[in-house]
């Protein structure tokens, strides 16, 4: 498993356009450097990338940028979310380091031990530096740069979260005990302005129904601007696997088409794009 040049690709879509379809983690790909500190013998590795891989979300995003003119930009991670976690707070701030799961995960998602030198879910600061300051502090300036691009682009960005869960909990889930709708959209108070929930719900209405933070629960903001420029608006689309593809890890299926036609409505009703006038 070699690592690419870059732990994330920008692809650039329309200077016209304010969306940047963020794709956090829908890579396989675990550099052999990260994969010696992982405690995983090749089939339980491959086992868990199975269940904590958004599969197919990279091509959903790519496919549906493809339909429309102007455009979106894209962001995607290059990495398995197992080698770092570019959506959690890297401190104590992180409710997900509970079960082992914060920047940097030290436990599976059945609550197994991940990495060498973990301590009841922690690891040492030797341990985890390098790997956020090789892959997570990167990631980040990289994604706000986008974001900061926007801005002075076009004077808004809006960030377009895009994801996966599986149809059944997994034990990691803090909050997996409420409604899991076929589209869960995570939603920020200050962020996520309610005509743009509107949007998605209105471009995913055909799925049988979508739901609001449950099982999963806001959005990702480049913390420069968090909570403090409403310029930068954001939304979650979280996809449960049933509907496009066969878990845990599995091939695509008809509903992948589906959800790339949503998705390219919905980025159409935020930017202006028309569907089906890009270039084949």
């Amino acid at each position: 498993m070699n690592a690419p040049s870059a732990p994330y690709r920008l692809v650039p879509g329309a200077p016209a356009s304010p969306v940047i379809l963020h794709v956090p983690h829908s890579s396989r790909t675990v550099p052999e450097g990260v994969r010696g500190g992982i405690i995983l013998d090749h089939t339980a590795l491959e086992r868990e990338l199975d269940h904590i891989t958004d599969s197919h979300t990279a091509r959903i995003a790519e496919e549906a940028a493809a339909r429309l003119a102007p455009k979106p930009w894209q962001f995607v991670n290059q990495l398995s979310r197992l080698v770092v976690d570019p959506e959690r707070f890297p401190d104590e701030r992180e409710e997900m380091r509970a079960v082992g799961m914060g920047a940097v995960y030290t436990r599976t998602t059945h609550g197994e031990p991940l990495r060498r030198g973990d301590h009841l879910g922690h690891l040492d600061a030797a341990a985890e530096q390098p790997l956020l300051e090789s892959y997570f502090h990167p990631y980040a300036a990289a994604m706000t740069e986008a974001v900061t691009q926007r801005l002075e682009a076009v004077g808004r960005a809006v960030i377009i979260d895009v994801h996966s869960y599986p149809t059944q909990r997994l034990p990691y889930e803090l909050h997996g005990d409420g409604p899991r709708p076929p589209v869960c959209l995570g939603a920020d108070t200050f962020h996520t302005p309610p005509t743009l929930l509107a949007h998605a719900e209105k471009a995913f209405a055909g799925f049988g129904g979508t739901g609001i933070n449950s099982p999963f629960a806001g959005t990702y903001v480049p913390l420069k601007y968090y909570g403090t420029d409403r310029r930068v608006s954001a939304l979650m689309i979280e996809l449960r696997r049933d509907i496009y593809m066969t878990e845990p890890g599995g091939p695509a299926g008809p509903g992948l088409d589906r959800a790339t036609a949503a998705l390219a409505e919905l980025v159409g009703m935020v930017s202006g794009a028309q569907e089906g006038s890009a270039l084949p």
